[in-house]
């Protein structure tokens, strides 16, 4: 299967995520027929390419990139899997709508475990603030209604308002004590 999306193709270039492992070819600039093979798998990546008459195969592990890219340019929305060095970011889905680019970058992410990133004129930088694994935001408020909590406590407590004790408590010194014997 090729999938370019050069111009003139005639075909946008749209993988399915569900379908791995794919084999596909995609533009390579330095490589000898400006072509270069790649097999997608959802744990490495083989990419085959000539460069001089050396023919080469890298296979990398997917999570040595970066993340799932959206890239913005004139042409439309591309979705690329980013790596540190740019000759190996491999190109994944293009679109001319926001809605198809959106919805393949979050597939792939999914599929393949990995971050999405935004590709701008400042360069990659992620989709989403993080902590470490935890994405940061603000808190959605909890509801009572759709929360697992519901039916441990009925509504009606939640209204009551609490006892509340004095500030002091009464001490009664020299009193005598008063029991009731029969």
């Amino acid at each position: 299967m090729r999938l370019d999306g050069s111009p003139g193709s005639g075909r946008a270039l749209r993988l399915d995520p569900n379908a791995l492992p794919l084999r596909f070819s995609a533009s390579d600039a330095a490589a000898d027929g400006q072509l270069r093979d790649i097999e997608l798998h959802r744990e490495r990546v083989v990419v085959r390419r000539s460069v001089q008459g050396m023919r080469m195969a890298l296979n990398m592990p997917v999570s040595a990139f970066s993340g799932v890219a959206l890239k913005v340019s004139t042409d439309g929305l591309s979705v690329v899997l980013a790596h540190k060095d740019p000759g190996l970011a491999l190109p994944l889905s293009a679109a001319a709508e926001a809605e198809d680019a959106l919805t393949h970058w979050q597939d792939w992410a999914r599929v393949l475990a990995l971050p999405l990133l935004v590709e701008d004129d400042l360069g990659l930088r992620d989709a989403y603030p993080h902590l470490g694994d935890v994405r940061v935001g603000r808190p959605r408020p909890r509801r009572r209604r759709c929360s697992p909590l519901k039916g441990r406590r009925p509504s009606l407590l939640m209204r009551r308002k609490p006892g509340r004790l004095p500030t002091t408590m009464p001490v009664y010194r020299g009193e005598r004590e008063i029991i009731a014997r029969n």
